[in-house]
């Protein structure tokens, strides 16, 4: 009697595991992926930024650009290499730790030395990582720091970038959420069209 209780509590157990498996293990994310496809097709492939027939990024995930004609992207923590996507996190130093503030020192010489002349106060989102570590955007004041050695590396009047920076500009998510932000893949490729 005792062997039949057990068998029929293993029954059960089992019979929950695959009903939870087929639910959540495969009819979910159908189902999600259905849905996400149907709906948001561009969001859910990736946000995929096609120029002239061939893939040039993601408008959700950063790219390393350090040429001094391009805007340059919030700093990535990821490992081994910036904007890693398959391990996106952030640096997890607090901000007293010595590596972050050396890591800082070191991007705002960069900036010094690709701008020497710049003397206007450094945007923190140009010397810190964001916590994805994948950030696509910066700041409308850091794409605005950068304007002067933009236009010099690229012989353009910094009015014409001041433009293209104000039409990259996005605006606050349903004009409540969030911060103005400029995409910075979207911005250098509107640069290249001038």
């Amino acid at each position: 009697m005792e062997d039949i209780k057990v068998f029929i509590i293993i029954r059960k157990a089992f019979m929950a595991l695959i009903l939870l498996t087929l639910l959540t293990g495969i009819a979910y994310p159908l189902l999600v992926t259905g849905l996400s496809q149907a709906i948001f097709p561009y969001q859910a492939n990736g946000s995929i930024i096609v120029k002239n027939g061939k893939p040039v990024g993601s408008a959700l995930i950063g790219q390393q650009f350090d040429d001094p004609k391009y805007f340059w992207g919030r700093p990535s923590a990821t490992t081994p290499y910036p904007y890693n996507g398959s391990l996106s996190s952030g640096s997890n130093l607090g901000p007293d730790n010595p590596e972050l503030i050396k890591a800082v020192q070191a991007r705002i010489q960069a900036l010094h030395a690709a701008d020497p002349g710049n003397t206007a106060k450094i945007p923190v989102d140009l010397v810190t990582a964001s916590g994805s570590g994948l950030d696509p955007h910066i700041s409308p004041a850091a794409a605005e720091y950068q304007v002067r050695r933009v236009a010099l590396a690229r012989g353009i009047s910094e009015a014409k970038i001041r433009a293209l920076i104000a039409a990259n500009t996005e605006g606050r998510e349903f004009g409540i959420l969030g911060e103005p932000r400029v995409n910075v893949l979207k911005l250098n490729l509107a640069l290249d069209d001038l």
